[in-house]
């Protein structure tokens, strides 16, 4: 499994305090927009709802590490998670918990989209 932005979404920048700003190309309102079918896992129709539907959406500290270790990996979500545990100093099993827990809140924010490995 490869874990990619959906298409339309970049990274704008991080500040100071290690917060990622992303901003996607649409904004969606509640439930889901016109788009790929049930089936597919990437684009802006398969999930609804944005940030106040401005395209914008802020990741503090946390999400930034796991935003850019994805994006250093080619979305290997395994190579991330054990990135991330090394860096946090605890269990892979816990930090990739942790990871799959933030890439749902990510998919469902319309950020994210899972792709199969190739």
């Amino acid at each position: 499994m490869r874990v990619r932005p959906t298409p339309g979404v970049v990274a704008a920048s991080v500040d100071a305090d290690g917060c990622l700003e992303l901003h996607a190309a649409y904004a969606t309102g509640p439930g889901p927009a016109p788009g790929p079918g049930p089936d597919s896992a990437c684009g802006p129709g398969s999930v609804g709802g944005s940030a106040a539907g401005s395209g914008r959406f802020r990741c503090g500290p946390v999400g930034t590490a796991m935003w850019i270790l994805l994006r250093r990996h080619d979305g290997d979500a395994d190579i991330a998670a054990g990135m991330l545990a090394e860096l946090w100093n605890t269990a892979p099993e816990n930090a990739r918990a942790d990871l799959d827990i933030w890439v749902e809140e990510m998919r469902d924010a319309g950020l994210l989209c899972v792709q199969p490995a190739p």
